[in-house]
């Protein structure tokens, strides 16, 4: 495999099998995930309508393509369309968040007949040709070569920024600002989307004030320029609402899901209004996209993640633990804490100052595996620590996997 290849910690683990909230490596050692395959599986592990589904269609067929109807594909849709809030929805199906980012761009373009897009600073899409040139994030973006004229504007993320200062109705009204002149002085106008994250995760966890995005869709409307909203990570109840983009007051013109829509199946996709999705002019097909066997465990997945209503089990979930991690919030090398819902992270610095220490972060990283406890790392200088239980996680599973926390960063500010 690549060299380039991110992998977490300094020995490395091979996941075997999980069950829940917990996972077992290959040594037999037991963690609790609370990064849950960065954020792919809200439902936890082995969920038994998942396997059961999964395990009965692949007794009936693995795989056919798009070039032939699909009853859980079609059912899945019709499911996705509905959910979406996005009216007279159509849903086009891939692999992966990246994928559907790619789609959304064509779509995107293609309708407004425009190769320029408006990008959040920070923000991430995904690992293809087209995704990487919308990241607004130098440690995931490999080449500066696209096909597309990029323009990227203030977003979610203001710790070090020039608008750090302000308030939420300041801070919305100065990249509100900074939109209008970026369109006025480096975009002949046409442009075709803006893409965001309600919540920039690969970025830090950064979370923008509620109705950001509505602020922004107000500028855009009389140019008739698209509005997606990525919802790969905030998808599915991740943020306390089904929705990311529900926090900010909009309807999006099309958005992207993947990872939760699943449970850890390869599956994502976009959706959106029916004449941008139609607006395609050649053939096209997926072959796996939306394959029966993920389109099944995706189908079980959804029914139990709405039926039990985990985006409200999320919201009350994560504000147990955001009381929990706030309790940290005043240590010397803890920058911020911030989160929505069952998405958190803890911006670690060194001690007295805004300097990003990715050390520290990475000796916390190490020190709540080594007492059981899986979360991951983010931000631009990897500084950040970024925690996502499953939705359907206990109250004891909670408190457990803060304790971790807390305890670790205590640790560590004892021993320095």
């Amino acid at each position: 495999m690549p060299s380039w290849l991110s992998i977490s910690y300094r020995e490395p683990i091979a996941i075997e099998r999980g069950e829940g909230s917990w996972v077992w490596d290959a040594e037999g050692a037991r963690y609790l995930d609370f990064f849950g395959g960065i954020l792919s599986t809200p439902c936890g592990h082995s969920l038994p309508e998942v396997v059961e589904a999964v395990r009965h269609q692949a007794g009936r067929l693995l795989h056919a393509s798009t070039l032939y109807l699909s009853e859980p594909a079609i059912e899945l849709a019709e499911l996705v369309a509905e959910a979406s809030g996005i009216p007279d929805a159509k849903v086009f199906f891939t692999t992966s968040g990246t994928e559907a980012n790619d789609a959304a761009l064509l779509l995107a373009t293609s309708y407004r007949r425009s190769n320029q897009i408006l990008a959040l600073r920070n923000g991430y899409h995904g690992r293809s040709f087209s995704t990487v040139s919308v990241t607004g994030h130098r440690s995931w973006s490999p080449t500066s070569f696209s096909g597309l004229a990029v323009s990227y504007i203030h977003g979610g993320y203001r710790l070090r920024g020039p608008f750090a200062h302000l308030d939420d109705a300041a801070y919305t009204r100065a990249c509100v600002e900074d939109l209008q002149e970026v369109i006025a002085t480096t975009t002949s106008g046409d442009v075709a989307c803006l893409i965001a994250e309600p919540i920039q995760g690969v970025g830090g966890v950064a979370v923008p004030p509620e109705g950001f995005l509505a602020a922004m869709a107000d500028v855009l409307e009389p140019y008739g320029i698209l509005m997606v909203v990525d919802e790969v990570q905030t998808g599915w109840g991740r943020t306390g609402t089904l929705w990311g983009y529900e926090h900010h007051g909009i309807i999006p013109d099309l958005m992207t899901f993947a990872k939760g829509v699943g449970n850890g199946l390869a599956l994502g996709g976009v959706v959106g209004r029916a004449d941008i999705v139609d607006n395609l002019t050649a053939q096209s097909i997926s072959t796996f996209g939306g394959n029966p066997l993920a389109a099944a465990g995706a189908l079980a997945n959804l029914r139990y993640l709405l039926g039990n209503d985990l985006a409200a089990n999320a919201a009350r979930l994560g504000e147990r633990m955001g009381q929990h991690l706030d309790t940290i919030s005043d240590h010397a090398s803890v920058a911020e804490v911030r989160g929505r819902g069952l998405m958190w992270a803890i911006e670690m610095v060194v001690p007295g100052t805004l300097e990003p220490s990715p050390d520290l972060a990475e000796e916390i990283h190490e020190r709540t595996r080594e007492r059981g406890l899986l979360i991951g790392r983010g931000g631009l200088y990897r500084n950040v620590l970024r925690i996502a239980p499953p939705l359907n996680a206990t109250l004891a599973e909670i408190d457990e996997g803060s304790a971790i926390v807390v305890e670790s960063v205590g640790e560590l500010d004892h021993d320095r």
